[in-house]
């Protein structure tokens, strides 16, 4: 009995090593003095497709949030597997109103033709266009299986940006942008039929006159 567990001991103890080793080495091969050439051999862009917008950006707001995603595995401890990331997400939400979208009736005009009434849709917001250069891993804590699991797998970080998109997404929705927006597109709505002439009264689609 004694036997056997004193067997099943150097057998971990064994594989400590060999893990300890290839940790090692994961961490010398990066600092080889190996030359590394790189070649584009990317083709050239093809136009798919080409559309008219009607789009009016009336507001765009610059956020920056981190996100901290921890990934833990059962019945192991931090060290030999899981991980926990912290990722600075940048980017910009852009705010605006489809002027295309103007329903039948949403432009009067008085009968005297001194006067227009406008009813606009509500503001929108564009999906965050993060940016690349501001957003990056700030630390990243791994375990040693992990850390091994990348000298097979090229490891992704599509998930920190996808997460960062949404908590961008979701700050631009509580930061008053829809209404920035909405407010800008009047005042220059306003300013440019003034100019010609008219008194103005614009209004959002589901406002009541």
């Amino acid at each position: 009995m004694g036997l056997r567990w004193v067997k099943r001991g150097l057998s971990v103890v064994a594989v400590l090593v060999v893990l300890g080793a290839a940790a090692q080495l994961t961490g010398v091969l990066p600092h080889l003095p190996f030359g590394v050439s790189t070649v584009d051999r990317s083709q050239p862009a093809v136009l798919e497709a080409v559309r008219d917008l009607s789009q009016y950006h009336a507001a765009a707001g610059d956020y920056q949030v981190v996100v901290d995603i921890e990934q833990d595995v059962e019945l192991l401890p931090s060290f030999l597997a899981g991980e926990r990331t912290l990722f600075v997400a940048a980017g910009t939400v852009n705010a605006y109103v489809d002027l295309g979208g103007l329903a039948d009736g949403a432009l009067t005009v008085s009968p005297d033709g001194e006067a227009v009434e406008l009813r606009l849709p509500r503001a929108a917001l564009d999906k965050p266009n993060l940016d690349q250069e501001r957003s990056y891993v700030f630390s990243q804590r791994r375990g040693l299986a992990d850390r091994l699991n990348d000298l097979v797998e090229t490891d992704s970080q599509q998930q920190f940006y996808l997460a960062g998109e949404k908590r961008i997404a979701e700050a631009a929705e509580e930061s008053g942008l829809v209404a920035r927006a909405e407010e800008n597109t009047r005042v220059m709505l306003t300013g440019l039929l003034q100019a010609l002439g008219f008194r103005v009264t614009i209004l959002t689609a589901d406002e009541p006159r």
